[in-house]
């Protein structure tokens, strides 16, 4: 009796949470875990928790909304700045065309429209956009359209200063500016001056602004050179306004006019 006692007294914490540990098991196998549940809900009640599932997925369409109704009134901003320019042009016009397709490697040489032969899109039409000329149709096909840029390297149009009438050509410079070749030794041109099309262009009416001039080099040879800030924004188009153009082809250049185009 006596050496029982001083096992109980030795082990009896130790007996103790063992069947503290074994109740608890047999309790959960027997309720599920229903109890543990129900107590930690009672003890986290009074703290506020997050979210629930629900709730994150009602915020998350929510903001995904409020994104979409901020896209659709920046695109209406922008064609309303198209239309309101284009309300002045006397360009007969096509159609409003979006922007869907341009890639990285040619991101100032073309562009592809949303428009084609069944918009009565074709080959030759003028792209204009707020601001003044973006170029030139050169591909089409029945629902697309693909537009040769004034801003690539390759591109070359007849262009005149607005205010003095001093003619040249401009050249794509694969960027917001462009190079302007003048024909006189000595043009009567200043910064700030507006260039637009000219009669000579045999690929583009005349009048259509193309930018103001940036800076110029008196210099150079064989020709003066000027510096051209296009007016259009290139670099970030969405929208343009196709105009129906037929080239003068047929007429007979004279040697200026024959380097002031770009190859068809």
């Amino acid at each position: 009796m006596f050496t029982l006692r001083r096992w109980w007294e030795k082990n009896a914490l130790k007996a103790g949470l063992i069947c503290l540990a074994v109740g608890t098991a047999w309790g959960i196998r027997q309720t599920n875990g229903t109890f543990i549940y129900e107590t930690y809900q009672l003890i986290a009640r009074p703290f506020p928790g997050g979210p629930s599932t629900a709730k994150k997925l009602e915020n998350a369409y929510v903001l995904d909304l409020q994104q979409r109704v901020v896209e659709l009134e920046n695109q209406n901003q922008k064609l309303r700045e198209l239309i309101d320019y284009e309300k002045g042009s006397e360009l007969d016009t096509t159609s409003l065309a979006a922007v869907i397709g341009r890639s990285a490697d040619h991101w100032w040489q073309q562009i592809t429209l949303n428009k084609g032969t069944q918009d009565d899109v074709k080959v030759g039409d003028i792209a204009t956009g707020p601001g003044g000329l973006v170029g030139r149709v050169t591909t089409v096909t029945l629902h697309t359209s693909r537009v040769l840029l004034l801003s690539d390297p390759t591109s070359q149009i007849g262009a005149k200063v607005s205010r003095s009438r001093s003619t040249g050509y401009v050249r794509g410079g694969a960027g917001s500016q462009a190079t302007m070749q003048f024909f006189e030794k000595i043009p009567d041109v200043k910064p700030g001056d507006v260039i637009v099309t000219s009669a000579f262009s045999r690929l583009y009416p005349q009048g259509i602004p193309i930018g103001r001039i940036a800076s110029i080099d008196l210099g150079t040879s064989p020709a003066p050179e000027a510096v051209i800030q296009l007016s259009v924004p290139v670099s970030n188009l969405e929208w343009v306004t196709i105009h129906p153009y037929t080239p003068k082809l047929d007429v007979d250049a004279a040697p200026a006019e024959i380097v002031t185009e770009d190859n068809p």
